[in-house]
């Protein structure tokens, strides 16, 4: 079989292929992270970022190649999430910046838009690593680069693209010791190979289901689909998505009206309009009457209807009732607030558990984004928050170092408000971050003031192992509690206690003033109590505080200043 072009039709087929491919394998992919912590999340958040872009790009009734272009890149930006997945949305803007004026794309195109993809990529990160998702992509568009000459046939330029993409991503390990250390190759860059392989199955013509029902993950958090359902508390019966091929855009009061009808119909409302489409998401006991108004603002499509009393999910839904509720109290105070004169200075934190929101809430912080080690909130959950605070200047503490790119990203599409990042990359350093700020300042002098205030927090982390490696001359067994530092493993055992202190005298020095303790949602407070009463009596020069934090996975968010 030879291929001589890709059609924006088939390249349509292709990036969904690459996206379910990536999905199907997002498990493998999250095993692969280098600590073994039961937070891997690469594949997870590499595939919420390509099937944000995915459901964008199913939705062209009619794909050319400037239509398909936006989808994916508009779609991936807005939707990227963890530092993978922001990459992977840069190498995305990268590609259809360079072949979105093109009727088709041959070998010398597809050439011209890997090298733009690993360009933008690449400046994208302030300090490109070896070793990783960039390392793969930049030997990948280099032997592009060489088959141009070679050969015409898009299968067989592919094919040897593929192939070398695999012995790039096989070398990780030789260049980056943590990857060998704990063996195994980078896990975004295993990522990237897959979303490739399944593209080029696309391309072969290979049997595929194109069908993407079921896989949006619209805004912050946990997707309300994924969320267990008891019958007896279940207010409305059916979980009913479309989206509507809009005749003419919605403006603003329209939008608001559609969203009121919908309320007043149900809850458990995600809806998100451009000026083409709307996808809606509602729980309600009259799909019918949300179809029928969707009607009158153009054609309907992807429509789903789930009876939720004979479905099982993961959580209860009184967690989404919660959620919602407070989301709809957080979305009250925003309007409230836009009324109000609008501030010099605002701030928000990505936070985990209910003790540390109340944390961060005491520190005057005006919009919580739910999110951290195990849902990495995307670039258009940043966007929103930013929405709700009344501020000319909004300084961001992502709190997780996989965060600080989505949050960069954020910084780059606002038009009318000046975020500016602090690259917090623990929740103990966003609350340092924080009373480090200076009321009176610049901004700039502020920014500088925050870094400088959480410059001097250690932090550690409490958490159990979830495979059998080696880690920082630690031999570590699944199952294992691990203590993990700022630069790595700080201490490895089999008590839960025990380890904790010993991470924490790996942190302290004679230096050390105090050591604040926050502990988890598996944790009962009794057994926190007790951790610091051996903490005080084996660091007696040393305040101990001792805060509930609620953070799952992790036991202990323990800080030493």
């Amino acid at each position: 079989m030879e291929l001589m072009s890709i059609s924006a039709e088939l390249l349509q087929k292709a990036f969904i292929a690459g996206a379910k491919n990536l999905e199907a394998n997002k498990e493998y992919i999250n095993e692969l992270n280098v600590f073994p912590v039961p937070d891997g999340d690469t594949g997870t958040n590499m595939t919420l970022t390509i099937m944000s872009a995915a459901q964008e790009v199913g939705s062209i009734d009619k794909p050319d190649m400037e239509t398909v272009s936006k989808a994916i890149s508009s779609g991936s930006l807005r939707g990227a999430r963890g530092n993978s997945g922001v990459i992977l949305s840069q190498l995305f803007r990268g590609f259809t910046r360079e072949i979105k004026k093109e009727q088709e794309i041959n070998v010398e195109i597809l050439s011209r838009a890997c090298n733009k993809a690993v360009e933008t990529a690449y400046k994208a990160v302030m300090k490109p690593k070896e070793g990783t998702i960039l390392t793969v992509a930049k030997g990948m568009a280099e032997k592009a680069e060489e088959l141009v000459a070679e050969s015409e046939d898009l299968i067989f330029v592919v094919d040897e693209i593929i192939k070398h993409g695999d012995y790039v991503l096989s070398q990780t390990p030789e260049m980056l010791p943590v990857l060998k250390e704990a063996g195994v190759v980078d896990s975004g860059g295993e990522g990237l190979m897959t979303v490739v392989k399944g593209a080029y199955d696309a391309l072969q013509g290979k049997e595929i289901d194109y069908t993407l029902e079921g896989t949006s993950k619209s805004g912050g958090g946990a997707n309300l689909d994924d969320i267990e359902i008891e019958e007896a508390n279940i207010k409305f019966g059916y979980c009913t998505e479309f989206i509507i091929n809009l005749d003419n855009p919605l403006d603003e009061d329209e939008e608001d009206k559609f969203k009121e009808f919908l309320h007043s119909i149900g809850d458990s409302i995600v809806m998100v309009a451009d000026d083409e489409i709307v996808k809606v998401h509602v729980h309600t006991n009259q799909p019918g009457e949300a179809f029928t108004r969707a009607l009158t603002y153009g054609s309907l499509s992807r429509m789903k209807v789930d009876n939720m009393r004979e479905e099982h999910h993961e959580r209860l839904i009184q967690n989404a009732e919660k959620r919602a509720k407070e989301q709809a109290e957080a979305d009250k105070k925003a309007e409230a607030k836009k009324d109000e004169p609008r501030k010099e200075n605002g701030f928000i934190a990505v936070s985990v558990g209910e003790g540390l929101d109340e944390v961060f809430k005491s520190l005057e912080i005006d919009a919580i984004i739910s999110g951290g080690q195990t849902m990495n909130p995307s670039t258009d959950d940043i966007l929103k928050a930013v929405d709700k605070v009344n501020a000319d200047n909004i300084f961001i503490l992502p709190n997780n170092t996989n965060i600080i790119l989505a949050a960069q990203q954020a910084e780059i599409l606002l038009e009318d408000k000046k975020l500016i990042v602090i690259p917090s990359k623990t929740i103990p350093q966003g609350i340092a971050a924080m009373l480090g700020f200076i009321p009176g300042e610049s901004p700039d002098d502020n920014k500088e003031s925050m870094i400088e205030s959480m410059s001097g927090i250690a932090t550690g982390e409490i958490t159990y192992a979830v495979r059998d490696t080696v880690i920082d001359d630690h031999e570590i067994k699944e199952g294992n509690i691990m203590g993990i530092g700022d630069e790595g493993i700080l201490a490895v055992g089999e008590d839960l206690e025990a380890t904790t202190i010993e991470m924490i005298d790996a942190m302290v020095d004679e230096d050390s003033g105090m050591i604040s303790v926050y502990y988890g949602e598996d944790v009962k407070e009794e057994d926190a109590n007790k951790l610091v009463e051996k903490l005080e009596k084996k660091f007696p020069d040393v305040e101990v505080e001792c805060y509930m934090g609620g953070q799952p996975v992790y036991y202990y968010i323990t800080s030493v200043e």
